[in-house]
């Protein structure tokens, strides 16, 4: 087989060593849990650079042995896991440089360098073309991981994951195990494995086939020229964390709404069209003092503010704690103070008003689908261990986002992202600093988390047995719901599995997985054969590799 196009380059961009005052930052991400000492940063800045960097690394690695220094590639540095800033890894590509987004007449369609983070997306699509591609919030995620993994946003309720949008991906692929090539996969391409290659970064999760560094989508959506952004939150009062009905009715119903969207359960006054409303559920720690509410919908539609009174009434009505504002951090998103009024703003400002990050410190995350609203146990569950008194900080939480609409109408099998019937998606979050100077010079820094693992340890057991019961029922994982259920009849389980741009390694570590699903099988169900045989054909030495990945039948 031809691949549609190759390259070959001879210069490796710019290689930032030990000892460069560049190598501190370039050898992190976001995650200060994982620093690498990587033999060199490569930072490229196109895609004939990384061709010859990539071949540089090949040619010093001819053995199966020399691979145990992996090659990884950032292309923002958001990964939650140790996958690009492990201690395994010998050398990172950075494509922090490849960072733009055009429209290319010759393919017709709109091309986003992998470097591109949704910002810069969300600036250079729209201001010129008025399309956005309906990806995250968060400012500094670059597309190469975040399409690649099925990426999101406030407007895929309306108009779908990132993926939907895909029309072909380069890859530099390593398809003889010793050299590099180029390879472009179109949707319509006519050989098969260029075919399946495409599907592979429609889900399938970044460093498992090759370095993506393009990406060309057609059909994007234009957003709402103006929304209604709203921000609210409860206090952590004695009334809301000593009488736990008071939470588990504000999360009950919240997740009934949108299990019951569109159905004759929910009164007259909810039986619009609510595909445009995006709603984060930010349920923090007890420390925090707030849970909050951050809320978006189509302003250009005259019953916005009717239909977020509505919502808003519903979710509330046995709660019994009057809001106010969101006036403190929670997670990635800053205070919002301004906005408890539901305020009109055009689309582009509100997305710059919603684009944080939060402080570059350590984390941890877990992620979860939702195929209905919260079981009873689970809601208990959720409010016993976001008022553990023992474990006090304002930077944990669960936060709950609104899903389904039109991200549920593909089918499992036309992406490579499996959970196509979710009505909401979790992500468990719980971050923190070092401040303590472990080692005793004076500073604090990852060398003191490296001597005392008492540091990270009271936050790392929080979050995984705040998971595990929560999922107690189901060994401790939120599990695929079954494909068996006869017609007709509900399933028990509520949950489908994990979200592969969420990592967490603890779902292979059968002291806090015991349902007998593996992390493959939560994030890709019945795809990950096809995902194997994909990497089979395009990397069968396995040089794209993490704790994670996608493995090729052989290895």
């Amino acid at each position: 087989m031809a691949a549609d196009q190759t390259i070959t380059g001879s210069e490796c961009g710019t290689e930032v060593v030990q000892g460069d005052a560049r190598y501190q930052a370039l050898r992190r991400g976001f995650n200060q849990r994982f620093i690498a000492t990587p033999d060199y940063v490569s930072v490229v800045s196109s895609t004939a650079e990384v061709v010859a960097a990539l071949n540089k690394y090949l040619a010093s690695h001819r053995s199966d042995e020399s691979l145990e220094r992996r090659i990884t590639v950032r292309s923002g540095g958001h990964c939650y896991e140790n996958f690009v800033c492990g201690d395994d890894v010998g050398v990172i590509l950075d494509l922090g440089q490849m960072d733009r987004a055009y429209l290319d007449q010759d393919m017709g369609a709109y091309c986003v360098e992998s470097g591109a983070n949704n910002w810069h997306l969300a600036t250079h699509l729209y201001a010129p073309f008025g399309v956005a591609l309906p990806g995250g919030s968060c400012y500094s995620v670059a597309a190469g991981g975040h399409v690649s993994g099925g990426g999101y946003g406030l407007l895929s309720r309306q108009h779908g994951l990132t993926v939907d949008y895909l029309y072909a991906v380069e890859v530099v692929v390593v398809r003889d195990g010793q050299h590099a090539e180029v390879v472009i996969a179109r949707r319509d391409s006519s050989d098969e494995e260029l075919r399946n290659l495409w599907w592979a970064h429609t889900g399938g999760g970044g460093g498992n086939f090759g370095v993506v560094t393009r990406y060309w989508f057609k059909g994007l959506p234009k957003p709402p020229s103006q929304v209604l952004l709203h921000a609210i939150a409860w206090p952590w009062d004695d009334e809301l964390r000593n009488e736990p009905e008071r939470l588990k009715s504000l999360v009950r119903n919240y997740g009934l709404f949108f299990e019951y969207e569109n159905t004759t359960e929910l009164p007259e006054s909810l039986r619009g069209d609510y595909s445009d409303m995006f709603t984060l559920l930010k349920l923090t720690n007890w420390t925090n003092g707030k849970i909050g509410l951050i809320t978006q919908l189509d302003a250009t539609r005259p019953d916005s503010v009717q239909r977020l009174n509505a919502f808003l009434d519903w979710i509330t009505k046995d709660l019994g704690v009057e809001a106010t504002p969101l006036d403190r951090r929670m997670g990635e998103h800053a205070p919002m103070g301004g906005l408890h009024v539901p305020t009109r703003l055009p689309w582009l400002t509100a997305t710059q008003t919603l684009n944080g990050s939060g402080d570059n410190q350590c984390g941890k995350y877990k992620s979860a689908y939702m195929t209905r609203g919260f079981t009873e146990p689970q809601l208990t569950a959720i409010h016993s261990h976001l008022t553990r008194e023992e474990y006090k900080n304002p930077q944990a939480l669960l936060q709950v986002d609104s899903y389904g609409g039109a991200m549920n109408l593909p089918e499992s099998a036309d992406t490579a992202v499996y959970q196509r019937s979710s009505v909401m998606k979790l992500q468990y979050q719980t971050y923190w600093s070092w401040k303590k100077d472990a080692n005793d010079d004076g500073v604090t820094d990852y060398l003191d988390a490296a001597v005392d693992p008492s540091i990270a340890a009271p936050h790392l057991r929080w979050i995984r047995e705040f998971y595990r019961d929560v999922y107690n029922d189901t060994g401790g994982v939120p599990i695929l719901a079954p494909d068996d259920t006869p017609d007709g009849e509900i399933p028990e389980t509520v949950t489908d599995g994990c979200y592969i741009n969420y990592p967490d390694t603890d779902l292979d570590d059968p002291e806090w997985n015991t349902s007998g699903q593996p992390s493959h099988l939560l994030y890709y169900g019945d795809n990950y054969q096809r995902l194997q045989e994909t990497k089979e054909y395009w990397d069968p030495r396995n040089v794209f590799r993490h704790a994670q990945s996608i493995q090729p039948f052989t290895q």
